[in-house]
């Protein structure tokens, strides 16, 4: 009997996630102002939906695949402006249909809208009175673009500053500017990113200076490309580091000193008390640290799929170049050029392409786990996936071959499936998430 119970909980709790699953409209909200009328579904989820108008009467119909209208909706808002009435129902495919009454000629479009600070998902359908009924403006086709996520690229050393130099005479400087511009030739290449190379020649940049270019040219993410060197010539391995806490402390310490030029996310510390302004710092510097080590570590994992890791976890120094306050920087030692054979592999064109697709992985598997709301990526991720496709595991399967296979993150997979790790199993389904226009 106990037994039974467990059971009885278990089917209901996996009933209770399949029907809090489905695609509910929460609320319909309508206005009117002048000769426009505005309806809004409220959704708990962005939602898959074809809208058309049909005459005799004239009417336009919302339809929402596998949606359902929640509890405490019991009733629709009574009609206004151009609608004459709403009303739902289920259809017998399963889809939720809302269809809007019209009481008048109307010119119409519809958009889609993710989440903001007061409202949810939301589908949002405009009437403007004069004129026959024209056909709705689908979504996709009022869809407008969002900003490139950018990347600066920093290569290491340059100019009169050779950075450490192998044993064959190959100099840090030269293999981290190699490097960078694989990295950057890549992430150019990938949707809704953008490169900056901090340096593209031979020359000498100053740490602050670095940053201050990836700065000005609003950078979401600073890498720093490098090469280690030690006395002992068997040490190997790759590294990939984030500010330490005392570095962090210390930069504090300098933009409080030079306050009258110092600025965090484009506020000015000029006109700031020292205990404010030591505020904005910390909660800058707390984002930007967390945001490092959570982008820090999906580069040290993607990087142990190509070479050998020194450190296998995100470590952390109070590197110079990683101190800006306000925005998340990595530092990524290739490997020991002071090893021969590491320093081998650093000289091939290769291993350079495999190691920039590497951190090029990480990166992307971060910003589609948390992109900037108002970029490219964050709109078609708000769009939702164009269609699931089921993906059985097989022996030999790993989740970044599966992702290369479909084209779509290991990020974003697991998401998608409620993944922590990315330990798969053989027999076990993926739901694997096509983006629409990524």
């Amino acid at each position: 009997m106990p037994q039974l119970r467990l059971t009885s909980c278990v089917l209901l709790l996996l009933l209770s996630a399949t029907v809090s699953a489905e695609p509910r409209v929460e609320n319909v909200r309508i206005w009117t102002e002048n000769d426009k009328t505005r309806v809004v579904l409220d959704l708990n989820q962005s939602v898959t939906h074809n809208i058309f108008t049909l005459r005799g009467p004239d009417r336009l119909v919302v339809d929402i695949k596998n949606g359902r209208l929640a509890s405490s909706l019991v009733d629709m808002p009574a009609g206004t402006g151009a609608v004459r009435s709403i009303r739902s129902a289920i259809r017998a495919d399963g889809n939720l249909r809302v269809v809007l009454d019209l009481s008048a000629d109307v010119r119409s479009r519809s958009f889609t809208t993710g989440p903001n600070a007061r409202y949810g998902d939301r589908l949002v359908i405009d009437l403007q009175r004069s004129g026959g009924l024209a056909p709705v403006k689908r979504a996709s086709e009022a869809y407008r673009p969002g900003r490139d996520i950018v990347i600066a690229i920093d290569a290491g050393h340059g100019g009169h500053d050779p950075g450490s130099v192998g044993k064959r005479k190959t100099r840090e400087k030269d293999v981290a500017l190699a490097i960078s511009r694989e990295l950057a030739r890549r992430v150019n290449a990938e949707p809704g990113m953008k490169a900056v190379l901090v340096r593209n020649k031979d020359i000498y940049i100053d740490h602050r200076t670095r940053t201050d270019i990836a700065r000005r040219n609003k950078a979401d993410l600073f890498v720093s490309i490098h090469a280690d060197a030690v006395d002992d010539r068997r040490a190997n391995g790759a590294s990939v580091y984030a500010l330490s806490l005392k570095g962090a402390s210390d930069e504090a310490a300098h933009q409080l000193a030079k306050r009258e030029n110092a600025s965090v996310g484009g506020v000015s510390l000029n006109d700031k008390d020292d205990a404010l302004a030591y505020v904005l710092l910390d909660l800058s510097q707390n984002a930007s640290l967390s945001a490092s080590l959570d982008v820090g570590s999906t580069v040290a994992r993607e990087m142990g799929r190509v070479a050998k890791m020194h450190r296998k976890t995100v470590q952390q120094a109070g590197f110079l170049v990683l101190k800006s306050p306000d925005m998340p920087s990595i530092l990524v030692e290739t490997a020991f050029i002071s090893n021969p054979s590491e320093e081998k592999k650093l000289r091939d064109k290769g291993h350079q392409g495999r190691l920039a697709n590497a951190i090029l992985a990480g990166v992307r598997n971060y910003f589609y786990t948390n992109p900037p709301p108002d970029t490219q990526i964050a709109a078609n991720l708000r769009r939702s996936p164009a269609r699931q496709v089921r993906h059985v595991i097989t022996r030999g399967d790993t989740l970044s071959q599966i992702a290369e296979r479909y084209n779509v993150s290991t990020a974003a997979i697991r998401a998608a499936n409620k993944l922590s790790t990315d330990k798969i199993r053989v027999g076990q389904t993926l739901s694997i998430p096509v983006f629409a226009g990524g």
